[in-house]
This record gives structure tokens, C-alpha cells and sequence, in this order.
């Protein structure tokens, strides 16, 4: 059985391809990038450079294939998407030829890696918010651009089943976070960018940081290890709506400084840049859902999470010093 992994050269797709190969799954790894900007190349695989969002390679690629995880996506921290919303929806070329692919290669199993950034902006305007449930994406008022194209592909998948007998499942991750991942750049997630900001502040002793915003925003965060899981067991299973997948471990920017302030063991002074990209002012994952139907829910403390994140950031940066 062939399982392909689009985006396998991404953060989340290079830990997903090596799961699936320590297993002993096949796997065919595609991503656009050169194979030298892969986070992660795994022998074991078939690595192919390539672009999803074209029709003739999206086939090329779902050829004898029984699963797809489709996580190729245009996308980044809160930075890029508030600034880059049409490159971030031209992801639905990708989306939409993987599935018309998928269909016509006689795929088992389709899954999408959808966002919590599809949910409504008016359920997210308190930092002490009610975790979002699954219903809460309707009305649609997702995030502009990036969450929008989310919210469209997860209905197209749902068609996709629904007329095609095509077997879509969909996750809505919730800021996965960890090792082998974008730290800089300009598309780092929160985890990464304050990791990175505090480890170089340990090694050069400038005790220092900017914080976008007041630092009372909101999120869940979830560890790259769970999210692992939670995708495959997604796929697999009976549950055809789309599902969170995510911490229930609601913390502030400034709490999560005040974390790996501990964990570095410095304490820093705070700029906060009250005019930089934020999102929205709190977000947090209900679990009933993925609980009752899986049996379990993603647990990894953000401490422990983050002592793995952080130290593997300060070991590259120790290195450029």
C-alpha cells in the first residue's frame, strides 16, 4: 500500500513521513521545495520535488496510491498570512487537484489538513474564550484568506465523498508546534519565533524581547508528536466530519514567555509591538468531539513540548554565534 504525503517537506509532513515509514509503510514524500530545503529527507521514502497545484503532477503523484495526506499548503505563522491572503488561498489549486487526482487514481482514503482558522472571528474576541466546538465554523466568518480557503476545501472534500464515495477525513489543526520546523523567516509560528527569540538572548546576553501585541492574546498550542497521532487515527477512522485536533491547554503569549524565561533561566525584559500582526484575541479547542470518538485527546504539556522546541532551536543558533 502506497501512502503519499504532500507537503513532506514541511514541518509537520517530514514527522508524519517518518512515523509512517518507522511503521513500515511505503511512502511517497512530495513537496515543491528543493529536496535541500526539506526539514526532514527520509532514505526510506520515495521523495519527489514537485507542485501539487498542477493537475498533471498532482496525478503523477496519486498513482497507485491507497491513502493521501494532503498537508501542502501556502501558509505560515501570523505574520505571513495577515500579509500574503491571495498566495495563502491559491492553496486551493492544490486542494482541489489532489482530490481530483485522488478520484481518478482510485485513492481509499483522502485526508485534509484543515485550520481553527476557520472559525468564526466573533467567538474569538475575549483572551478567556469558549473553546471552540465544531459547529462554531458556521455562519462562516473565518479567517480572511488563509481561513477561508481552509473553510472552502473542507467542503469540497466533503462533496468529494459524498458524491464521488471518495473517503475524505478532516482535521482542523490548532498551532502545532515542535522540533524539525520553521523558526525564522517570517512564516514561524508563536512557539518557535519565542524560542528562537529566547535562545539568542541567552547567547548573547541581550536580555531582551519584542512581543507582538499586549501578550494577553490567547491560544492552545499542540505538540507535533500528538498531532502525529491524531492524524492517523483520524484517517483511519469511521468519523466523516471535520474534527479538531488540538491542545486544550489554553495559555497567554506572556504566560508561554514566562515558560521558557523558566526553562532558559533568564529573565527578560519585554517590548511589547502594539501595531504587529496578531490574529484574533483568544482561541482554544474543544475536545469533546475527538474525545468521544477516539478515546483520548492531545496531552503533551506545553512545558515539555517546549523544552524539546527550545533546545533544539539553541542548538542550531549556539552554532552561528
Amino acid at each position: 500500500m502506497t501512502i503519499v504525503v504532500t507537503g513532506a517537506g514541511g514541518f509537520i509532513g517530514g514527522h508524519l513521513v517518518a512515523d509512517l515509514l518507522s511503521q513500515g509503510k511505503t511512502v511517497r514524500a512530495v513537496d515543491v521545495k528543493p529536496q535541500d530545503e526539506w526539514y526532514q529527507v527520509h532514505d526510506g521514502a520515495e521523495s519527489i520535488v514537485g507542485d501539487c497545484s498542477d493537475a498533471g503532477q498532482a496525478r503523477a503523484f496519486a498513482e497507485g496510491s491507497e491513502e493521501i495526506y494532503n498537508l501542502a499548503a501556502d501558509m505560515g505563522g501570523m505574520g505571513f498570512i495577515e500579509n500574503n491572503k491571495a498566495e495563502c488561498m491559491l492553496s486551493v489549486l492544490t486542494s482541489t487537484n489532489m482530490l481530483v487526482a485522488a478520484r481518478e487514481a482510485g485513492t481509499r482514503r483522502f485526508f485534509y489538513s484543515s485550520s481553527a482558522c476557520v472559525y468564526a472571528g466573533d467567538k474569538q474576541t475575549d483572551p478567556n474564550v469558549t473553546a471552540l466546538k465544531e459547529e462554531d465554523a458556521y455562519p462562516g466568518d473565518p479567517e480572511d484568506g488563509y481561513g477561508w480557503e481552509k473553510l472552502f476545501s473542507e467542503r469540497m472534500a466533503r462533496h468529494f465523498r459524498e458524491d464521488f464515495g471518495l473517503e475524505t477525513r478532516v482535521a482542523r489543526y490548532h498551532n502545532v508546534y515542535g522540533p524539525e520546523g520553521t523558526f525564522e523567516g517570517g512564516r514561524e509560528k508563536a512557539p518557535a519565533a519565542l524560542s528562537r527569540k529566547m535562545a539568542w538572548a541567552k547567547l548573547t546576553g541581550e536580555h531582551t524581547i519584542d512581543i507582538w501585541g499586549d501578550g494577553e492574546q490567547s491560544r492552545s498550542f499542540m505538540y507535533i508528536d500528538d498531532c502525529v497521532r491524531g492524524s492517523q487515527e483520524i484517517l483511519a477512522g469511521d468519523n466523516v466530519e471535520p474534527v479538531n485536533l488540538g491542545s486544550a491547554e489554553l495559555v497567554t503569549i506572556n504566560q508561554m514567555v514566562d515558560i521558557l524565561e523558566d526553562i532558559a533561566g533568564i529573565k527578560l525584559e519585554r517590548t511589547y509591538q502594539l501595531d504587529a500582526p496578531q490574529g484574533v484575541r483568544g482561541r482554544n479547542s474543544d475536545n469533546t468531539m475527538f474525545r468521544e470518538i477516539y478515546g483520548w485527546e492531545p496531552s503533551i504539556t506545553l512545558r515539555d513540548g517546549l523544552e524539546k522546541t527550545y533546545g533544539w532551536i539553541y542548538d542550531i543558533l549556539a552554532q552561528r554565534v
